[in-house]
């Protein structure tokens, strides 16, 4: 990397990288329980997080799988994947979007909003420091 893009980025200070330390470590913990919430209750943590999203968006209630797999960061035909095996586990099912029959909607059956609330409330709990989210102020 050519010195000029390195002044341009600003090489991080003893205190960024010991901020940036202490928020990979701090999301690593999350993860990790996370991972121990959900496999407690029997779902991976992505099946967890493909019902949080599919309740996440705003104004609505579903989501295609297209905007599973940004949300997820994920291949769509992966998302579709796991789409299919949350719905052969009851927790999704899929619907055609009367609007654009080209699109699939996905929704949370009676059991996958069970398992979402009771898993997101555990989580819920885990955020601490993660206050931000929910728009609790640092105290």
């Amino acid at each position: 990397m050519s010195s000029s893009r390195q002044a341009k980025r600003g090489v991080p200070a003893k205190q960024d990288l010991e901020a940036m330390s202490v928020f990979r470590y701090e999301l690593r913990k999350f993860l990790r329980v996370s991972e121990e919430i959900s496999n407690a209750a029997g779902i991976t943590t992505l099946q967890y997080q493909l019902l949080l999203h599919v309740r996440g968006f705003e104004g609505r209630q579903w989501a295609t799988v297209g905007e599973l797999a940004e949300r997820l960061q994920a291949a769509p035909n992966g998302t579709a994947a796991l789409v299919s095996r949350c719905e052969s586990a009851g927790l999704v099912t899929r619907k055609p979007d009367p609007a654009d029959r080209r699109q699939v909607q996905v929704h949370l059956t009676p059991k996958g909003e069970r398992c979402l609330l009771k898993l997101a409330a555990e989580h819920k709990a885990h955020y601490g420091s993660f206050g931000w989210v929910f728009g609790e102020a640092n105290e």
